[in-house]
C-alpha cells in the first residue's frame, strides 16, 4: 500500500463512517479501484475504525462526560437513564459479535456484489424512515424520557447487529431504525454515534487478539507504518468533520439524498463487476 493510498482510504473510512452510506462496503469499493493487496488490510482498517472511535470521542466528549458523573451518583437520574438505554442497544450486538462472527463474515464474505445488495437495502431503509418520520408520515415522535424507550433502544439495537453485513450502512440503519419507531430527529443522531462506540471498540480489540495470535505480533507488517499511520490521521481529521456534518444533517436534511446515493452506487459495482 503507497502512502496516497493510505491517505485516500483513511479519507474514505472517515467521510463514511458517519454518513449513511456504509464505511465497510466503501473501503471494499475503493481498495479493488486503487488496485490495493488484501493482505495486511485488516491491520489497516483496525487503525482507521481506531482513528474513526477517536474522532467520536472527541465530539462527543463534554456529553460522555456528562453521563459518566451522573451515572457514578448511583441514582436513577437522567444520565442513568440514557447509559442504561445505550446498554440495552448493545446487547443484539454484542450477542451477534461474540457467538455468530465467524458465521456472518463466512456468509457474506468481500463480495462487491454483496456490497451493492446491501446499499440497496440501506437505500431503503433511508428512504422509508423519511417518508415515515416525515410531516406526511405515520410515524409521530414520542416524548419519552431522554428522547427514546428501553424498546425503541432495544429495536435500534437490532437494527445495528443486522448491519454488521458489508455495504448496509451501520449509522445509517440505526438512524433510519429509531425514527421509525417515532425517535426524534434531534434525539437519534447523538445516541446512534455513541451506541456504536463501545461495540466498534470491541471488534477492535478482538481482531487486534486475532492478529495478535495469528502472527505473533500487534500487525503484521504487511502494511508499513507509514501507511498506518497516514492512515489512521486521515480517518480521525475526516471523521471529525463527518461527524458533525452528519449530526446537523440528520436533524435538517432529508436522508433520501443518500439514499439516492447508495441507489446509484450500487448500481454502478452491479454494472461494472
Amino acid at each position: 500500500m503507497e502512502w496516497w493510498q493510505a491517505i485516500l482510504l483513511g479519507l474514505v473510512q472517515g467521510l463514511t463512517e458517519f454518513l449513511p452510506v456504509s464505511s465497510s462496503g466503501h473501503l471494499m469499493i475503493f481498495r479493488e479501484l486503487l488496485g490495493v493487496d488484501a493482505e495486511g488490510f485488516l491491520d489497516f482498517t483496525v487503525l482507521v475504525h481506531l482513528g474513526t472511535v477517536i474522532s467520536t470521542l472527541v465530539v462527543f466528549w463534554g456529553t460522555i462526560w456528562k453521563l459518566l458523573k451522573g451515572l457514578f451518583r448511583f441514582r436513577y437520574n437522567d444520565e442513568t437513564d440514557y447509559v442504561l438505554k445505550l446498554v440495552v442497544s448493545m446487547i443484539p450486538v454484542a450477542v451477534v459479535g461474540l457467538f455468530f462472527k465467524d458465521f456472518v463474515s463466512s456468509l457474506f464474505g468481500e463480495s462487491l456484489t454483496v456490497v451493492a445488495i446491501m446499499l440497496i437495502v440501506t437505500a431503503l431503509l433511508l428512504f422509508f424512515s423519511d417518508v415515515a418520520s416525515g410531516p406526511r408520515g405515520w410515524v409521530k415522535p414520542n416524548s419519552h424520557r431522554n428522547g427514546i424507550s428501553y424498546l425503541q433502544a432495544f429495536i435500534v439495537g437490532c437494527g445495528q447487529a443486522i448491519a454488521v453485513a458489508p455495504g448496509l450502512s451501520r449509522s445509517g440503519t440505526t438512524i433510519a431504525t429509531g425514527l421509525m419507531t417515532g425517535v426524534r430527529r434531534e434525539n437519534m443522531a447523538q445516541f446512534s454515534f455513541l451506541m456504536v462506540l463501545v461495540p466498534i471498540i470491541g471488534e477492535q480489540l478482538l481482531d487486534i487478539v486475532k492478529s495478535v495470535s495469528e502472527t505473533g505480533g500487534l500487525f503484521s507488517g504487511e502494511v508499513s507504518a507509514l501507511s498506518l499511520s497516514l492512515g489512521f490521521l486521515a480517518a480521525f481529521l475526516s471523521g471529525l468533520f463527518a461527524c458533525k456534518a452528519m449530526i446537523a444533517l440528520v436533524k435538517k436534511a432529508r436522508l433520501s439524498w443518500f439514499s439516492v446515493y447508495c441507489l446509484i452506487v450500487a448500481v454502478l459495482i452491479l454494472i461494472l463487476s
